[in-house]
């Protein structure tokens, strides 16, 4: 079996063949990720790969400094399409060498019965009173959990591994956003298409896109994912407009058959919409709170705490399987810098000095220019202005137009 995953990440896409026509392509890994098995240590920041089976626990050992935060994520990415239950996923934690708890345990599920990749993480924070701020020996635990039904399926786990040199708890300038936008900007999805983009498969072949209205289709089954950038003080409008589509066959609907999903640079859940998937046009929408660093010690919702990262967000756009055909989108995007302003750490973005905040070990270069993330591809910021649906900011779903 290791062999077998060594010689799919030879070509970056587990799955086997190559997908058949018209058939959603297999979720493709990053091509610098290294196989790993449970027991092993993971030597420093990057991606790496497992398989796992849903009643198994892998672990992973790291030795973190005592400087750095630490964001451990895991992408569980199945066959697309394929059959999943609801309660399907994976539990993450991050101990001590000696088992002690370094903060809640993180629960990714697919909270549907269509596979697609999902993904976040847990984190290491170096802050005074929190817990493991020593240096020394650690252990990613990551479980695959879920409900006995059928036949026990190993799936692929991408691992990714970032960390914050110069320690991210003391920076900082001044409180969270408290206020923003909820609703769509003007003019949002009304200007002409910016083109086509072919969403790719997953985080390290997303297609890039900026503001405007971009067109593209979804197969049954399938996800896509597109980065956008995202620069301090900064919201983010998402609106997927899906087109008519065939009435689902035998039924009127297809319980959250439509799946919008945010994702921040470290692969963490933001936020998500979904709607019932009937033929009919639908649109779903999101907007975030301001990027800002103070975000992670003052966030007011998980969402808003999750806006922590200067850098590529990932949005994710998916199908239900039993949809009986392919459906065209329109995805608009926009930016508008928070009326507060700012959000930056101190010393970082905003045309000072090179931000250190994901810099060096993991993610390289935040800037005003630059993203490079450490096995997790790389993005230019545009400076031109599973979670699932909480939180007194969350904006909720909307299906008020005509999508195309």
């Amino acid at each position: 079996m290791r062999r077998v995953l060594a010689a799919a990440l030879a070509v970056g896409v587990l799955g086997g063949a190559a997908p058949r026509p018209g058939a959603p392509a297999a979720y493709r890994t990053a091509p610098d990720a290294r196989p790993v098995r449970s027991g092993a240590e993971l030597p420093g920041p990057g991606t790496y790969l497992d398989e796992i089976a849903r009643g198994e626990t892998h672990t992973y050992r790291l030795r973190l400094d005592g400087g750095s935060d630490v964001f451990l994520s895991a992408v569980l990415a199945p066959e697309p399409g394929s059959e999943v239950d609801v309660v399907d996923g994976l539990s993450l934690s991050l101990r001590t060498a000696s088992g002690a708890p370094c903060g809640p345990p993180n629960d990714i599920r697919f909270y549907g019965d269509t596979a697609r990749p999902v993904a976040d993480y847990v984190s290491r924070r170096v802050e005074p009173g929190r817990p493991c701020q020593e240096p020394g020996e650690y252990v990613l635990v990551v479980e695959g959990v879920g409900r006995a039904l059928g036949a026990v399926r190993r799936r692929t786990v991408e691992i990714g591994y970032v960390a914050e040199s110069g320690g991210g708890g003391t920076g900082g300038t001044g409180a969270a956003p408290t206020g923003w936008r909820t609703e769509p900007p003007a003019g949002l999805g009304d200007g002409p298409s910016a083109g086509t983009a072919r969403g790719g498969t997953g985080f390290n072949d997303a297609a890039p896109v900026g503001d405007g209205t971009w067109r593209d289709e979804l197969l049954p089954g399938e996800s896509r994912f597109y980065r956008v950038p995202v620069a301090w003080g900064q919201q983010l409008f998402v609106q997927a407009r899906f087109a008519n589509g065939t009435p689902p066959p035998g039924r009127s609907a297809l319980p959250d058959g439509l799946r919008l999903a945010l994702y921040n640079p470290a692969r963490g859940a933001v936020d998500e919409r979904k709607a019932l998937y009937t033929g009919a046009p639908a649109t779903l929408f999101l907007a975030t709170a301001p990027a800002a660093y103070a975000n992670r010690t003052q966030g007011a919702t998980e969402a808003a705490s999750a806006m922590r990262f200067e850098g590529a967000y990932y949005v994710q756009l998916a199908l239900d399987r039993r949809a009986p055909g392919p459906v065209a989108l329109a995805l608009d995007l926009g930016h508008l810098p928070s009326e507060e302003g700012g959000g930056e750490r101190e010393g970082g973005a905003g045309g000072r000095e090179p931000d250190p905040v994901l810099r060096a070990v993991g993610i390289a270069g935040i800037t005003t220019g630059t993203v490079l993330v450490a096995g997790l591809g790389a993005w230019p910021v545009v400076t031109r202005r599973r979670r699932r649906p909480r939180g007194r900011h969350a904006a909720a779903p909307r299906e008020t137009r005509a999508p195309l």
